[in-house]
């Protein structure tokens, strides 16, 4: 039992170490500079681009070689390190795809709150207080605490749908939706997939004020007319009519109470024959897993009053909104869930 004991914390240590030099080298700009020369670099000429000590450096990229995450080419006795495909997509801060403001928020925001996780258990409830100093039952004050915290939340947000919002709009086809409100949408990314999958559909971002300020402010040029606002809280305000509702990572903040009093609101905005897409990382129906859904469940009863679920659980909650014919696609890490009025 103790060398078991000793085998997790080992583990548990290696995750953390190799999260943290994951962020290390994508804050110093290793993955952009290799991505941007096109070619492999020596650690020294890395090290003098980038500003660091020559042993520092090459420590750091042997070690990315280790974890994949870099390649080494040897000529004549000597390394050249080059980005592996999955470091140009999305560890590089240049690439339209890239991870780095999810990084860079679970480094510096995510990894700290997680002291709270033996409080969380405990009381089963979430630590907006003791983090945050701020209620418990108003979730985002505290990641919307000023502009600055509003902007990195949402550019997180973005990271994640750079990567993975084409293939959960396009799980089903939404071109029968001419007129699509994404709630809670602030971020805009998922209204832009939306917009280039489906060209005779426009998007109205429903969200708060300030978000909207945000929002139009950084992600949505004066330009782009088929991307529309309207300010509201969607728990106190009326939605705007339209055709389809998408909840991306919405219901997953809010016990099943509120999630029923949301798609009620929906379910009677709703024209006939319209709908509602919910996007979320779904549990298995024995909650067995998937290890990702789990920990993002956890992340939930830290930060919110919500969890993660399974498939019949979201059923449950549009049938007792009044939506039918509710159909499901499975993509890689998110999953998509449409039901009908």
């Amino acid at each position: 039992m103790k060398e078991d004991g000793g085998r997790v914390q080992v583990i548990r240590c290696k995750v953390k170490v190799v999260q943290k030099i994951i962020f290390t080298a994508a804050e110093l700009g290793v993955f952009d500079l290799l991505r941007e020369s096109g070619d492999v670099l020596t650690s020294a000429t890395i090290a003098e681009r980038l500003g660091t000590s020559h042993m520092g450096m090459e420590r750091l990229l042997e070690t990315c070689v280790g974890l994949k995450l870099l390649r080494v080419e040897k000529k004549d006795g000597e390394a050249f390190y080059g980005n592996t495909d999955i470091s140009n997509l999305c560890l590089a801060k240049s690439s339209p795809k890239s991870l780095y403001p999810r990084m860079m928020y679970y480094s510096e925001v995510c990894f700290s709150n997680a002291l709270y996780f033996p409080d969380a258990v405990r009381e089963g409830k979430n630590q907006m207080e003791k983090i945050y100093a701020t209620p418990p039952n108003d979730v985002f004050a505290g990641f919307y605490r000023s502009k600055e915290d509003m902007k990195k939340f949402l550019d997180t947000m973005n990271s994640v749908w750079a990567v993975n919002g084409n293939e959960v709009m396009s799980a089903f086809d939404l071109s029968c939706f001419p007129l699509i409100c994404d709630i809670g949408g602030g971020g805009c990314a998922l209204a832009k997939e939306c917009v280039s999958l489906y060209p005779n559909s426009t998007v109205t971002i429903f969200d708060l004020p300030e978000v909207i300020e945000t929002a139009k402010e950084h992600y949505v040029s004066s330009e782009e007319h088929r991307i529309t606002f309207h300010e509201g809280d969607f728990f106190k305000d009326s939605v705007p009519e339209a055709d389809l509702y998408v909840l991306s990572r919405i219901l997953h903040d809010w016990g099943d109470e509120k999630c029923v009093h949301l798609l009620t609101s929906l379910y009677k905005a709703c024209k006939p024959g319209g709908g509602v897409l919910i996007v979320e990382m779904l549990l298995n129906e024995d909650r067995s897993g998937p290890l990702e859904a789990h920990l993002q469940s956890m992340m939930m009863l830290l930060h919110t009053e919500g969890k993660e679920r399974t498939l019949s659980e979201y059923n449950a909650l549009l049938s007792a909104a009044g939506f039918k014919e509710i159909q499901f696609k499975k993509r890689s890490i998110y999953s998509a869930i449409l039901g009908r009025k």
